[in-house]
């Protein structure tokens, strides 16, 4: 397994030290990974001048997956667009044709008091959503700012659909569907859009090839509103780029904490990146207080899709709950009675878990 490890910038160094050890744990219990780092984002700048550096590419590409921490920071907020760290993350999501986004919200029992809702609302609690990640108004041309004949500044973006881009992930999202309640609820504006429009048609479509999916559509701003009146409704969203961006930050903070997400972004082999689903948080880089446990978990999310190894992914997903069993907080999911720790000594609880 040849993992390209991307630490990123921020806190990201930090939460993906301590998945490296588990990765590290991991091989000395026999299992075949090799490790190989590389610079991204804001990183990638300050090393390279590109936040997406071609020797990052090159090892991208060749590696069988790639583990990332986060990109961001404040210093970088004034450089021209090509060059900010935001820009490495979409160049390589691109690159690696990466266009489907898993990003799962689960409540741990022992996490339900820590989420902002009702413990009635959010128990239980295990949704899938599916992010489709390289196309729509993040990517469309044209895009830019302009002034008009009047001389008034205008800022422009284009958001556009092909039919072979909703296809694709479309069947990934049924696909995902029949492996768990058989239920796929398709989130658009299509009585605005007409890119949404196109996309409630095309999904339909595709429907017709999974009659044991019960398929239903349900526009953005209804499904921000139920995700927080009665979350449990749902078990698959499938959703374009910028829907998908918004919804599942608003999902994580049902389980309690987004220090608690991994994600999963995939091409058509299920070769994939895996980072956490939150930024690079440059308030607290170097603090020790980052919560690492979705990183931890994005490589459980590696072991399930990239390499197939189901027992893998569960035997760190058992470890990641023994740990949240005995107790043991970082500062984002803590209350009263229990441990507070910091990220390494998190890290640490989860190599002795395992």
């Amino acid at each position: 397994m040849k993992i390209a490890v991307l630490p990123g910038d921020g806190i990201g160094p930090e939460i993906v030290a301590q998945a490296a050890k588990v990765l590290e744990a991991l091989r000395g219990d026999g299992l075949k990974i090799e490790l190989e780092y590389a610079h991204l984002g804001g990183a990638g700048y300050d090393a390279a001048g590109d936040p997406f550096p071609p020797a990052t590419e090159k090892l991208a590409l060749e590696a069988d997956a790639v583990l990332l921490g986060a990109v961001g920071g404040y210093q970088y907020d004034n450089l021209p667009r090509p060059l900010r760290p935001e820009q490495g993350l979409l160049r390589i999501r691109k690159g690696l044709g990466l266009f489907a986004n898993l990003r799962p919200a689960l409540v741990y029992p022992e996490l339900v008091n820590a989420s902002s809702l009702k413990p009635e609302l959010v128990s239980g609690l295990d949704i899938m959503i599916l992010r489709e990640l390289t196309g729509d108004i993040y990517f469309g041309q044209p895009r830019g700012i302009r002034t008009l004949d009047n001389g008034e500044r205008q800022g422009f973006d284009t958001m556009h659909y092909s039919e072979s881009e909703i296809r694709r992930v479309a069947h990934v999202g049924f696909q995902i569907a029949l492996k768990r309640n058989k239920k796929l609820c398709s989130v658009d504006k299509a009585n605005v859009l007409d890119t949404s429009m196109f996309w409630r048609e095309i999904v339909t479509g595709v429907a017709q090839e999974y009659p044991a999916v019960e398929l239903s559509h349900m526009y953005v701003d209804n499904a921000a509103m139920q995700l927080v009146r009665a979350p449990k409704q749902f078990d698959v969203i499938l959703t374009g780029n910028i829907f998908g961006d918004i919804l599942s930050d608003e999902a994580s903070m049902l389980t309690g904490s987004i220090g608690m997400l991994p994600s999963a972004s995939l091409d058509a082999n299920n070769k994939g990146l895996y980072e956490p689903c939150h930024g690079s948080a440059p308030d607290i880089a170097g603090a020790d207080i980052a919560n690492p446990l979705a990183t931890i978990l994005s490589v459980a999310m590696m072991m399930r899709y990239t390499f197939a190894r189901e027992d893998i992914a569960q035997r760190i997903e058992i470890a990641v709950r023994k740990v949240l069993q005995q107790g043991l907080r970082t500062g984002d999911i803590y209350e009263a009675g229990m441990q507070k720790i910091g990220c390494a000594a998190m890290g640490d609880a989860v190599v002795a878990a395992l």
